[in-house]
């Protein structure tokens, strides 16, 4: 497989972890924040951006992940590079957001 499909499978898995934690606190009625806060990524976002952003999000980690090559869920190569997608965006936002005083 191209090199290339691994590019976009990790990066399928960054913006899946990324849906999380934006649909987790939209959904809660939380604010947090997103790219669209003020500042952006510092500031906070109302709980219906934070929706929209997940689920553009998701939708990106879907293209990214099933329409690049062909994702076979029985290859380890495959799914630990999906894996380590999230593992890296969720330890950043753990990071992040742990440092950062939300409401």
């Amino acid at each position: 497989m191209a090199w290339y499909v691994y590019v976009a499978y990790f990066f399928g898995g960054a913006f899946l972890g990324n849906f999380v934690p934006h649909f987790v606190n939209g959904v809660s009625g939380r604010k947090f924040p997103s790219p669209f806060s003020k500042p952006p990524g510092k500031g906070l976002s109302s709980p219906f951006i934070n929706v929209l952003w997940s689920l553009l999000n998701l939708v990106i980690s879907y293209f990214l992940i099933f329409k690049v090559g062909d994702f076979d869920i029985r290859q380890l190569a495959q799914v630990g590079t999906v894996g380590v997608g999230i593992l890296l965006i969720s330890v950043l936002s753990a990071i992040t957001f742990g440092r950062a005083k939300l409401q």
